[in-house]
Order: C-alpha cells, then sequence, then structure tokens
C-alpha cells in the first residue's frame, strides 16, 4: 500500500502555505508564464511558484521570499499541463521504467499502466514493493487491475483469485478496474467478475472496458454492468454509440489501428463537436512506433485532423484526469496540482522543449538530465531467463489436422492442414510454417501449423509472450532449434536463425519479456528484427503484436494457448497441450 492516503502529509502542506506567506521560499519561481487555463479555456499570464513537487501559487503576486529559489523566465514559452497517458501497457519489449523516462522527456509525465505481466510473473510482495519503487522516480505512474489474464491459462484462479483481485483493487495506484477483455463471461454469468467490477465501483474507482464490434445493446448492457470508458472505437459512428450510452470514450492511434485522424474527421462529418468525454492513447504499441513521440504525438494529430486546440491538449490532460478523479492532482496548471508542466515554443506544437515533472527538470532546453535513477529490476524478482531443459528434434513432431491462418497482424482463423508435415523442413513456395508454444518451464507443448506469417523465415524464437511461454516457428526445424538455444543463451529474447547462423537478436534479459535498455536503443533493435521478418515475407503491420496476440483469447477466431488450440467463438479446447 502507499504510504499515506493523500499525497502530502501535513508537514509538507504546512510547508506549502508558509510559502504564500513568505515563510518559506519557493524552490522555483515560473515568471512572466503564458500557459493554458482550462477553466477558461483560453492562454493567460500568470507567476507560477513551485515548492518541492506542487505548485502553491498560480497568479499575478511574486513571492516575497526568494531565498536559493530558481527563477525560470517563461517569456519565450507556452505552458501546459504534463500529458497523461489512459492506457498503458508498459511490457512491449521495454519495461515501466524505461518507458515512463521516453515519455516523460516527450512530455508525457502521467501514466496509468496495465498491471497483466506483474499479476502474472510476481507475487503480490514483490509487485507491489516495485509499485512502490515507481513512486520515487520523476514520473507518476497509476495502474489497472485486472481481472481476467486475457487468454486461457493453467490455474487461473491461482492468478487471479479473490485475494490478489481485491488486493489489487485496493491498491491506491489502482485507479481502475480492467480491461475488461473477458467481457462475454461477465454478459454470460460471471458473478465473481461482477463482484470485483462491484467493488471497483464501491471504491470509486473506474472500470474500462475493451469492447470491439459491441452493438449498442451490448454496449448498454455493459454500462449496466459497471463499465465505464472504451477504447475499441474503430469510427466515428462508434464512438457516438459509446457516447450516447455515457461512456468516456479513448481515441486510438497506434501500430494495429491507427485511427485517431480518420475518426476525427468521422465526428465532425457527424456535427459532434464536444470532446469532454473523450481521451487519448497509444495503446501500448512496440518501442519503434514511439519515435516521434507519446501523447505529444496525438495531440499533433488531433489538432492537425481538426480538433479545436484546447481541446486537443484537454483531451491528454484535463479529461483524463477528471475521467479518474485526480484533477485535483493532476490536467491543469493550478494552485495545488502536482508540478507537472511542459515548456512549448508554440501554441500548436506540443512536444516540448523542457519539462518538469514533479518539480524536477527531465528535459531542459531539449536536453536530457539525469533525475531518472536507475532500478535495480533484480531486487523485484526480474532476472535473466534460465531454462534447465534442452529443444529436442522429438519435440517438432507435427501432426495436427488444423493450423492457424493470420488473416492481419491479430485475426488469426482457422485452416485445415493439407500437406504432409512430418518432413523437417517447409517449402519457400508457400507461407505455412511450423508453429509451436511451449511451456517456460518445458513441461507441455502444443504443436501445429501457422500460415500468412512469413514464406522465408527459417527459424525464429521468441519467450515474449502474453502467457511468458516460449513460441518457436520456421520453416526449418534445425534452425528453429538454433533460434531457441539463442534465445536461451542470451537470458530470453526474440532471435531469427537462418541456414544455422543468428541474423538479429532482441535480447530480453527481464524474464525474458522485458529488456532493461533505453527505449531508443531498443527502437533500433526492433526495426532491425521487423526489417528482417519483412524481407523474409512477414506482410502485416506488426509482428511484435502478432506473437503477443498468439495467445490472446479477446479477438478471433482460434488462440494458441498453455491449455491447447482454443476456439474463441466456441469458448472451447479443440487440441489439448501434449505433457513432454
Amino acid at each position: 500500500m502507499l504510504e499515506q492516503r493523500y499525497r502530502w502529509k501535513n508537514k509538507q502542506l504546512r510547508e506549502h502555505v508558509a510559502v504564500i506567506d513568505g515563510a518559506k521560499a519557493p524552490t522555483m519561481l515560473l515568471k512572466n508564464a503564458t500557459y493554458l487555463n482550462q477553466t477558461f479555456r483560453k492562454w493567460m499570464k500568470a507567476n507560477i511558484w513551485i515548492y518541492g513537487d506542487r505548485i502553491v501559487y498560480v497568479g499575478e503576486a511574486l513571492p516575497s521570499n526568494l531565498k536559493e529559489t530558481e527563477v525560470v523566465n517563461c517569456e519565450d514559452y507556452f505552458l501546459v499541463p504534463g500529458y497523461i497517458e489512459p492506457h498503458v501497457h508498459p511490457f512491449q519489449l521495454y519495461n515501466p521504467h524505461s518507458f515512463a523516462k521516453y515519455a516523460g522527456e516527450r512530455g508525457t509525465t502521467t501514466l496509468v499502466n496495465d498491471n497483466m505481466l506483474l499479476a502474472l510473473q510476481l507475487d503480490k510482495k514483490k509487485a507491489f514493493s516495485l509499485l512502490r519503487e515507481m513512486r520515487t522516480i520523476p514520473s507518476t505512474m497509476y495502474w489497472w487491475c485486472r481481472l481476467d489474464p486475457q487468454t486461457e491459462i493453467i490455474n487461473e484462479e491461482v492468478a487471479f483469485s479473490h485475494g490478489n483481485v481485491k488486493a489489487w483493487l485496493e491498491h491506491d495506484a489502482v485507479l481502475q478496474a480492467g480491461e475488461l477483455t473477458g467481457w462475454p463471461k461477465l454478459l454470460d454469468g460471471d458473478d465473481l467478475m461482477l463482484h470485483w467490477i462491484q467493488e471497483a465501483k464501491r471504491m470509486r474507482k473506474q472500470v474500462e472496458g475493451h469492447f470491439p464490434g459491441a452493438s449498442p445493446t451490448t454496449l448498454a448492457k455493459l454500462m449496466l454492468l459497471g463499465a465505464d470508458s472504451d477504447h475499441e472505437s474503430m469510427s466515428g459512428r462508434d464512438v457516438y454509440e459509446r457516447l450516447l450510452h455515457g461512456y468516456t470514450v479513448t481515441l486510438r492511434y497506434s501500430s494495429i489501428r491507427p485511427d485517431l485522424p480518420r475518426i476525427v474527421r468521422e465526428l465532425a462529418e457527424m456535427d459532434i463537436t464536444c470532446f469532454d468525454k473523450m481521451m487519448m492513447t497509444t495503446d501500448g504499441s512496440p518501442p519503434a512506433f514511439y519515435e516521434d513521440g507519446v501523447s505529444d504525438k496525438l495531440i499533433k494529430l488531433a489538432i492537425e485532423s481538426g480538433v479545436p486546440l484546447v481541446d486537443a491538449y484537454n483531451m491528454a490532460t484535463v479529461n483524463v484526469a477528471r475521467f479518474y478523479n485526480i484533477e485535483y492532482l493532476h490536467g491543469n496548471i493550478m494552485t495545488g496540482r502536482v508540478a507537472n508542466i511542459n515548456f512549448l515554443k508554440a501554441k500548436d506544437e506540443p512536444t516540448p522543449v523542457s519539462v518538469l515533472a514533479k518539480g524536477k527538470w527531465i528535459l531542459r532546453d531539449e536536453e536530457q538530465t539525469s533525475n531518472f535513477k536507475d532500478i535495480e529490476w533484480s531486487d523485484y524478482g526480474f532476472q535473466p531467463l534460465s531454462l534447465d531443459w534442452n529443444l529436442t528434434m522429438d519435440d517438432l513432431q507435427f501432426s495436427m489436422p488444423l493450423g492457424l491462418k493470420l488473416e492481419n497482424a491479430v485475426i488469426m482463423k482457422p485452416y485445415s492442414i493439407t500437406f504432409d508435415v512430418s518432413r523437417d523442413e517447409i517449402s519457400t513456395e508457400n507461407d505455412e510454417s511450423f508453429l509451436m508454444l511451449m511451456d517456460r518451464e518445458g513441461k507441455w507443448r502444443i504443436n501445429t501449423l501457422i500460415k500468412g506469417f512469413s514464406t522465408h523465415v527459417s527459424g525464429f524464437a521468441s519467450s515474449f509472450s502474453s502467457t511468458g511461454d516460449i513460441v518457436l516457428l520456421g520453416k526449418n526445424k534445425l534452425d528453429m532449434i538454433a533460434a531457441f538455444n539463442r534465445m536461451k543463451e542470451i537470458g530470453g529474447g526474440i532471435v531469427l536463425a537462418e541456414d544455422g547462423e543468428i541474423v538479429t537478436e532482441i535480447p530480453l534479459k527481464l524474464n525474458g519479456l522485458m529488456s532493461e535498455k533505453p527505449l531508443s536503443a531498443l527502437q533500433e533493435e526492433e526495426k532491425k528484427m521487423r526489417e528482417a521478418l519483412v524481407e523474409r515475407g512477414y506482410e502485416h503491420c506488426d509482428p511484435i503484436y502478432t506473437l503477443l496476440f498468439l495467445s490472446s483469447t479477446h479477438l478471433p477466431y482460434i488462440r494458441l494457448t498453455p491449455r491447447g488450440l482454443y476456439d474463441v467463438m466456441n469458448k472451447n479446447i479443440l487440441f489439448p497441450t501434449v505433457m513432454r
């Protein structure tokens, strides 16, 4: 748990008041600032006093006591609140710390994070210790509480026990339940999930949906059962239906759903001009997607697509804060708020040249500072992957009559296998590949084929997956083993092999799921891997999401899960996993 229910202790609050009285000096004075005031929806002039991590005054007055105060003349800048990303998956090869640092330096100083990996990989004590550690960085880190694992895992009742879920829901750093990828179970009568939603509502916390393609009737039912928001709108009409039922809607611009500009144009055609119930997200895209920014990129796209300037900033600041009931801390440049402030060179250029996070410079005149300390991941249960078992040719026996066909990067349909799969190599004249999901502990496996991934990927191994198990695929069994052995040697990661040689790799030394490297370095590794896969016939938009969603049963139609080949629509196991 956090140390206190409110952010500042009594002694600190008295010090804040003492700054107003002149008994204490502010730590920083932002003088002659032009800032965005969301109450009046216009740019205003003020002097902004900061003490520690808090804005203690915004107005015309200047402090009488300036002893050791850092005074910043803001005449050449336009100030806006630090941006808030409301829907972060902070484990897409990067880790929560590296993503927070990268996003913060681009103005996104507050993140609302998915807890899925922590819930599956760590016990509560370790996970909550990590959440405490995340409080010490300049960025502000909030979290979700997942109510389902998004796949068919073994011993789901342990990871998602009532005690575990309730402890997460009660944590002060957790702002919402969700996202509800398991909503079909909720509609089918899962009363335990409904109880958890009721608990979230009792605690005045939000419930986020994941409702792609939901009909108006389904949206109405889910609103009645407790859902508050949804980020799965794929058209202006989808946004309209959700707003009509009372949802807060998050517009998405991600690597697999870059919908925001088109949706904004469609909203304009529908004469929808009020954006107060809308937010924006990049929805946990892979590293290279963020080369052009994080929330600053979304604001720029919104402005260019026709969203009024103030509304574009509000969708990444105060709208998010109001939705999560944290407006008393975030989303405005006002007295009492956390000192998260972005300094812009122009009103319509949302990428900042300087950034304050909790009153500390994390970017100053476009230069990084040293205020983000490193984290010792081993203290929280994250180590290089260590596998005490070997992959053999006996494991690579394929006889299943049913395979998976990639329709796009994430949608998979069943298809009948019509050729002999007992051979050690598949021809490059077609787009079928061997596919295996292997238990991380080496206890079980399931073998099939995947159609549409590539024509020339010979050997590919990944410890990055939604369940943390090992994905192997390729045309050549010996190269699949070579890729696996290299993945094992480097302590986990993603490896591409060909003709017995390693083509490229992405080491993931934090449990085989995340990299400890800065995001900028990881972007280069991901781009190199993507380019190598595209050269070998991968035709879809995002191979990282293809890997991630291979086991994700919140999407149709067929998935490879730890329990076996799973029919999503009929909710049953078609072929179970095989014990080794």
